[in-house]
């Protein structure tokens, strides 16, 4: 496959002589593994697609060409994403000579395949949980597919961008940013603008606080453990640059080979989440008959959540003020809307949990809920559990801990039912990410390897940004927020080369502050006009 030469001719140009990586050619071997990597997945992929949909019953083809290319657009940008950061994961192991270039990607890849696989899926729906609710509650409407096609493609032209000048840019801070654009043009369009139309800012806040924070943790953290190994192990060869071809010292390329192996798997378990819940949605709204619900959950399971359900009812019963509202449901999405649960709204919420406890105990198992009813139970069990977010945050209602312990068991079964994602999903993700990797790595990996500092990486400054790289992505994982793996390592790499007196070359640096800069705000502007562009003319 081939690879196209790294960034720069014109204004990013740097003085330093190009790398052998840009002469660098894949073997044959390397090329047929991809091929067969990549068939491999399709066939799995597609083969349990296909056994998804047969329980879709129909006979139209626009549905089924719609799913087809919102899943191309959405792999498309997981796809560019593995240009930008699993890029990253590998450029320390090229450059110190730990790995060969090919033998790195398939490393990477194996291992970013891995995390995806593992994840746990919070990243994913923590980014969902940015978006418009009413987009959300109506995916299947024009609105809804406006909302994921404008941010995708928003997404993927900004990352494209980047990568063309070899910029290592957050592909986290790219699609925050057009997730936020959808929001703020989708308020703009609405009838009367309330709370639901535009972005929900204390999760953005959140989560962009974690992205601006991810870049001085990775620069600091990185010099830090540079200055403390400098101070503690003095075995000269760790400061050397790799001379030539030649490996390091075995226990040196382990240490090295290990911390790309966890930014891998980390990374896959983070950023590849963040496609997976956009693919959920898109899955929802054109076939919602396979996908509205967890159909993995049968008549145990069942008898699971409707236990948690009663437990649930008796708990908000004790917060609940005033008789339930006529109409729960609308009640809960004003509940929703407000982002502010009161003693009222409580009776709300304890009404449509009943509701849902009444609907789900009749049909015994979620594959045996009628096809027609399966978008409105998801919807209901979606506000209920943002409904139980919300009220876990408003200290004025004094939950005791038992009472909360029950609602936070009963929100898990809502999630289990509503925020679910199929193997099939994890794997073409995870095969989009390498694929993307293995195409696009060298303009990044040259970047980050040779045009951050002035000297060639050493040993222990590879090892010291993968291992903070490492550490942070995996906290971030445990947490469920989105990080940017781009900003943990190259930051990192540039607090090395300062620990270590190399310096840095500022042209790059400068284009890269400036890129990072420009992420939201371009982000932003992207989407908001394309979702304007779809609605207005589609």
């Amino acid at each position: 496959m081939a690879n196209t030469a790294p960034l720069d001719q014109n204004s990013l140009a740097i003085d330093k002589p190009s790398s052998r990586l840009v002469t660098h050619k894949p073997s044959p071997w390397f090329n047929a593994l991809a091929m067969v990597v990549v068939v491999t997945g399709i066939i799995y992929a597609g083969y349990h697609l296909a056994d998804d949909l047969s329980v879709v019953h129909d006979t139209r083809a626009y549905p089924y060409i719609l799913l087809g290319i919102a899943l191309v657009i959405a792999l498309g940008f997981e796809f560019v994403n593995g240009f930008h950061d699993t890029a990253n994961a590998v450029a320390t192991v090229i450059y110190t000579n730990s790995l060969s270039p090919n033998l790195a990607v398939i490393w990477s890849g194996m291992f970013n395949f891995l995390g995806v696989l593992v994840s746990s899926g919070a990243v994913a729906f923590g980014i969902i949980s940015l978006l418009p609710v009413e987009l959300i509650l109506q995916v299947s409407s024009g609105a809804g597919f406006a909302m994921v096609f404008a941010l995708l493609i928003a997404a993927i032209l900004w990352n494209l961008g980047t990568w063309y000048f070899g910029l290592p840019s957050s592909s986290s801070h790219t699609l925050i940013g057009s997730i936020i654009g959808v929001g703020l043009m989708n308020q703009l369009m609405a009838a009367s603008a309330t709370g639901t139309s535009g972005v929900d800012w204390a999760q953005a806040t959140k989560i962009g606080q974690t992205l601006l924070v991810s870049p001085l943790i990775g620069f600091s953290a990185a010099w830090l453990l540079l200055t403390i190994l400098k101070s503690l192990i003095k075995i000269p060869a760790l400061y050397k640059e790799p001379e030539g071809n030649k490996p390091p010292p075995f226990w040196i390329r382990g240490l090295l080979i290990l911390t790309c192996t966890g930014v891998s798997f980390f990374h896959g378990g983070n950023d590849g989440q963040k496609g997976m819940g956009l693919i959920m949605l898109i899955l929802i709204g054109t076939v919602p008959t396979a996908y509205a619900l967890n159909r993995t959950m049968h008549e145990a399971d069942v008898n699971t959540f409707m236990a948690a359900s009663a437990q649930a009812h008796t708990a908000l019963s004790h917060y609940a003020v005033g008789a339930a509202p006529a109409d729960p449901r609308a009640a809960t999405v004003q509940l929703v809307r407000d982002r502010k649960v009161t003693p009222e709204g409580v009776a709300a919420l304890g009404a449509l949990t009943d509701t849902i406890g009444t609907e789900v105990g009749q049909y015994h198992s979620m594959d045996k809920v009628p096809p027609g009813s399966m978008v409105n139970m998801r919807n209901q069990m979606y506000l209920v559990s943002e409904g139980l977010r919300f009220m876990s945050k408003n200290k004025a209602l004094n939950v005791s801990a038992g009472d909360q312990a029950s609602l936070d068991a009963y929100k898990k079964q809502l999630d289990r039912s509503t925020k679910f994602i199929p193997t099939w999903v994890k794997v073409a993700v995870a095969i989009a990410l390498g694929l993307g990797t293995m195409i696009g790595w060298k303009r990044i990996v040259v970047t980050v390897g040779e045009r951050i500092g002035k000297t060639h990486l050493t040993y222990a400054q590879g090892a010291s940004a993968e291992i903070v790289a490492m550490a942070t992505i995996g906290a971030a994982e445990m947490y469920g927020l989105p990080v940017s793996t781009t900003h943990v390592l190259s930051s990192g790499v540039a607090g090395t080369m300062v620990a270590n007196g190399s310096g840095l070359q500022w042209t790059t640096v400068r284009a890269l502050l400036m890129a990072w800069v420009l992420t939201l705000p371009t982000s932003i502007a992207l989407s908001g006009g394309l979702y304007w562009l779809l609605r207005t003319f589609l």
